[in-house]
């Protein structure tokens, strides 16, 4: 039985936290391109090596950083955009908290001491959480209508 689903008007800001995020992660690329400069890494190699180059933990905590954004997008942009269809407004302040805390993270890492990620970006994951629980939610109403 096909379940039909109403976009509010307020799922629009679910869409602008995702724009918002995007911003991020496109500003992000542009910091380790810089990195790359500043530090002498050249394309392809994705990590220094540390015997062959001095600043190779700085650039390598630059790169992490954007790359654990990357491998958590997918994540993010599923459980925002799903967990939205039902708590647009939840699902996007948690969105914006996610993006704030991830730009923080970036940051963080940026400085070459990797612990100094968690100090404030280590709230994306209590907006990961809260947008599982959303959409866990809509999962849920989404069994129980069609059980009805």
């Amino acid at each position: 039985m096909a379940v039909l689903v109403e976009l509010t008007k307020e799922y629009g800001y679910v869409v602008l936290a995702v724009v918002a995020y995007a911003f991020l992660n496109f500003w992000m690329s542009f910091q380790v391109g810089g990195a790359r400069k500043k530090y002498k890494v050249s394309y392809p190699t994705m990590y220094a090596i540390e015997a062959e180059n001095k600043d190779a933990k700085r650039f390598n905590c630059v790169q992490r950083g954007h790359q654990n954004s990357l491998e958590m997008m997918p994540l993010f942009f599923v459980t925002l955009l799903l967990g939205g269809l039902q708590h647009p407004v939840v699902a996007a302040a948690l969105g914006v908290m996610y993006t704030v805390a991830r730009f923080f993270y970036f940051k963080g890492y940026a400085t070459g001491v990797p612990e100094n990620r968690l100090k404030l970006g280590g709230l994306n994951f209590l907006a990961i959480i809260g947008l599982i629980l959303c959409t866990a939610s809509f999962g849920i109403n989404l069994v129980i209508r069609e059980a009805i």
